[in-house]
């Protein structure tokens, strides 16, 4: 009778203590909140290199799980427990704790949108991604120059300057340095279609000297109807073996511009002194966008050589030094003498003469 009484309360024990796991278990398993309480998301940032014991403290100190044990014995179930993905993660307590760890298994960070505007330099493109926390900025600049990685690319260029394309991109934080640069230069790889390329081989000019004119035109006009003019000029004068004489291009080639191009930079001895120096410079001195680079490959079709600013950020276009001449009169000269700033006229064979005040 003794022992029967044993094994009745052992039973009784067994089911019971079974039970209570059982109600634990569904306990630990339910979100903190209902979704009727409408709790906040929480940014949980999981460091690189985090344990998942770590991670599950994290978790139930943020008040996203009840226990921080029975996380870890459900991560352990699904063998899951060494798969975590380091990165910014956007939870709520209204989440099942399964719901949460399937989040973490899939590296489901979260995305923030930067943009990269059109003429950006490699060094803007750094500052941008720094500023929002997705590269560290002196690894981007070093990267942008290492000629071993750009061979990994499928590039062979002195820098990465032109090839990484202006765009709105959605990046976790942070993301490698080598991913962004790969994303930004991919993207660029969309843009060139098979029929730019083609058209590049029909103007006798490389995909690099493409971006490279095509920067110089980014970097002279704001003004998207014109760009095809602008290429025009310099189509024009590449032909004639004029020197281009863009500012923007001297301006890239001096170790420290102030914010004034004055006549004495036009001598500096900068391989991008497109007014010493004939043809284009080695390489792009901007990231250009798709319309710059169209407008490189389709020019309008004219036989201008000359542009000046009309200081209301377009040009006037001239065919002839006569014509180029008024214009400057016009649009340089006479707003100058009245104490206007003015900006970059371009005529061949006048060097620094050709510049008054301000740089376009």
């Amino acid at each position: 009778m003794t022992l029967r009484l044993i094994l009745i309360a052992l039973a009784l024990v067994i089911v019971l203590g079974g039970l209570a796991g059982y109600q634990m278990i569904r306990w630990a398993e339910a979100p903190v909140l209902s979704e009727a309480d409408h709790p906040p998301s929480k940014v949980v940032v999981i460091p690189d290199g985090s344990t998942f014991q770590q991670v599950a403290s994290l978790l139930e100190r943020e008040r996203l799980i009840k226990s921080r044990s029975a996380f870890v014995l459900l991560a352990k179930a699904h063998e899951a427990d060494r798969k975590i993905h380091p990165g910014e993660y956007e939870l709520n307590a209204a989440m099942p704790p399964a719901n949460i760890l399937s989040i973490l298994l899939a590296g489901r960070v979260m995305l923030h949108s930067v943009t990269i505007p059109e003429g950006y330099t490699v060094s803007q493109i750094a500052d941008v991604l720094a500023q929002h926390q997705i590269t560290d900025r002196d690894e981007f600049v070093r990267l942008a120059k290492d000629q071993s990685f750009m061979k990994t690319l499928g590039l062979s260029a002195e820098s990465l300057e032109g090839y990484l394309y202006p765009d709105t991109y959605r990046f976790a934080r942070p993301t490698s340095e080598k991913d962004v640069i790969k994303t930004m230069v991919d993207q660029l790889g969309q843009v060139m279609t098979a029929e730019w390329q083609t058209r590049a081989k029909e103007l006798h000019l490389t995909v690099h000297e493409v971006l490279t004119l095509a920067s110089v035109i980014e970097k002279e006009t704001g003004a998207g109807d014109e760009r095809p003019q602008i290429a025009s000029v310099f189509h024009n004068r590449l032909k004639k073996k004029i020197p281009l004489q863009s500012d923007p291009t001297v301006i890239y080639g001096l170790p420290n511009f102030d914010g004034n191009l004055q006549k004495k930079d036009l001598l500096h001895p900068s391989p991008y002194n497109t007014y010493r120096r004939a043809g284009l410079p080695p390489g792009p001195i901007a990231s250009p966008g798709a319309q710059s680079i169209r407008a490189a490959l389709y020019p309008a079709p004219s036989s201008n050589l000359y542009f000046v600013s009309k200081n209301d950020g377009t040009h006037q276009f001239s065919a002839t030094l006569v014509e180029h001449n008024k214009a400057v009169e016009k649009y340089q000269k006479r707003p100058f003498r009245r104490g206007n700033h003015s900006q970059t006229s371009i005529a061949p064979g006048k060097g620094a003469l050709a510049h008054r005040e301000g740089v376009s």
